[in-house]
């Protein structure tokens, strides 16, 4: 009963984590709709610190829609493993990518549309490998587990980071370097996934009809989301304002994904009850999910499609058998053999130029 109850809630967990980065895809296009229609305004832009797309409704649907996303995410960590969940951000990542072809005027290549199936099939198997239980299941387990001298250490180590990053590195490189905002987006969000598990017990339980709310551990968990989901939207909002939407989202992504399973790894403990073929698969669907999201963004501005394979392969075959069979298809066109033996010799010229020969002068 107590293994299809755990199947249950990690199907549960499964389709609200899916439906988040639906909701969250969606949500980074309408913001950045939103700060480009204010940069267009001349409106002092946040990442020189204002605030004006707070009276831009777009930028607000984009809070809405990232606010549903983290619900239905919120509700997604108290049911199934932040191994589970953290990773299956990816889909956003694509979601993001298609919507900005249609709504960004950003073109989704060849190369992009492999780093799609690739994400998918990386966050496909990630979910098969996965753990099917949670260790995790009260708030005074959850109060344990924040105690240990392990994850004391890490949320120090985040905190003394951040904060260096937020008013010793920000101020001087925060406008170039792309690295500063999202950094500080990603650790703190390794923290606030904890928050958000903390708190998702503590609806389960109050929801059994425990005491919960007398916790002071409830509350506790409830103003640090809040201070770092606040810090999060501050930084990620500065970060898409300076640079592009699709180098944003995947880095955002990657660090932040490597941030939470670290994070889930000292806190939770998931990986000690995992095979080694398990903790093999999900470490393989991660990659294969960062090599997917690279193909998406890196190659990006390229112009490649399927249709320009053949034309492509015909340049490297012809690159490839040099002059010689150049030569030879001249001789068997008589009528463009003089044009083109005078083109050879004008390639064999400038090659003879290139490797220094005197014959070539």
């Amino acid at each position: 009963m107590s293994q299809t109850r755990g199947r249950y809630d990690f199907c549960i967990g499964l389709v609200l984590a899916m439906s988040s980065s639906i909701f969250i895809g969606g949500s980074f296009i309408l913001k950045k709709k939103g700060l480009l229609r204010l940069a267009r305004k001349g409106s002092m832009r946040a990442g020189q610190g204002g605030h004006a797309y707070l009276k831009e409704w777009l930028w607000w649907a984009g809070l809405l829609s990232m606010g549903a996303g983290e619900v239905a995410n919120f509700a997604a960590y108290a049911f199934a493993p932040a191994t589970l969940v953290t990773p299956l951000g990816a889909l956003s990542v694509l979601v993001s990518a298609i919507l900005s072809s249609f709504f960004l005027n950003e073109k989704l290549n060849l190369h992009g549309k492999i780093g799609c199936l690739l994400s998918i099939l990386g966050s496909t198997v990630m979910v098969i490998h996965a753990p099917q239980e949670e260790e995790v299941e009260t708030l005074n387990e959850m109060s344990h587990k924040l105690g240990d001298p392990g994850f004391v250490v890490f949320a120090t180590l985040v905190v003394i980071v951040s904060l260096i990053l937020i008013f010793v590195v920000g101020p001087r490189h925060g406008q170039t370097n792309i690295l500063v905002y999202i950094t500080i987006c990603s650790v703190i969000g390794a923290l606030s996934v904890s928050c958000v598990k903390g708190l998702g017990i503590t609806i389960k339980e109050l929801f059994a009809g425990k005491p919960v709310l007398k916790h002071p551990l409830s509350w506790i968990l409830l103003l640090s989301l809040i201070v770092c989901v606040s810090t999060q939207i501050n930084y990620l909002n500065r970060a898409l304002d300076i640079f592009n939407t699709s180098i944003v989202t995947p880095i955002y992504y990657v660090i932040f994904t490597t941030s939470v399973l670290t994070c889930s790894a000292i806190l939770f403990k998931e990986w000690q009850h995992m095979a080694a073929d398990d903790i093999i698969g999900t470490f393989s669907g991660f990659l294969t999910i960062i090599v997917g999201i690279f193909l998406l963004h890196a190659f990006k501005d390229v112009n490649f499609t399927l249709a320009n394979l053949p034309l492509s392969l015909r340049k490297d075959e012809r690159a490839a058998n040099g002059t010689l069979l150049s030569t030879y298809d001249c001789f068997n066109h008589d009528e463009e053999s003089s044009a083109c033996l005078s083109e050879i010799q004008s390639t064999e010229s400038l090659s003879a130029r290139r490797n220094g020969s005197l014959s070539a002068f």
